[in-house]
């Protein structure tokens, strides 16, 4: 499975119903595994980002979909990243090297 970063921010709305942030992360979770992803790591930040979210999907279409789907929502803004393990980007240099 593909690896992937989210970078959230919280829109208006989000902040006003912040005392229901984890309630609507554990939804995504169920959405995430129901599309075949898995949760690594969600964390809560300080700074520029609300929240990071480390997930793996099958795909990057499945990736986008997620995303979409929860920013219909109006509660967050994401930036979306696909992450590469070592053992993804040895293979990746490898394809470069002559």
């Amino acid at each position: 499975m593909a690896t992937y970063v989210n970078l959230i921010k919280l829109t208006d709305q989000g902040i006003r119903n912040y005392a229901e942030t984890v309630a609507r992360a554990e939804k995504y979770w169920a959405a995430l595994k129901a599309a075949g992803g898995r949760l690594v790591q969600e964390v809560w930040t300080l700074g520029e980002y609300d929240c990071i979210v480390l997930f793996e999907a099958p795909d990057d279409e499945t990736a986008s979909a997620l995303a979409f789907q929860v920013g219909s929502l109006g509660n967050v803004r994401t930036t979306t990243l696909r992450a590469f393990t070592s053992d993804e980007m040895r293979k990746l240099i490898a394809k470069t090297s002559s």
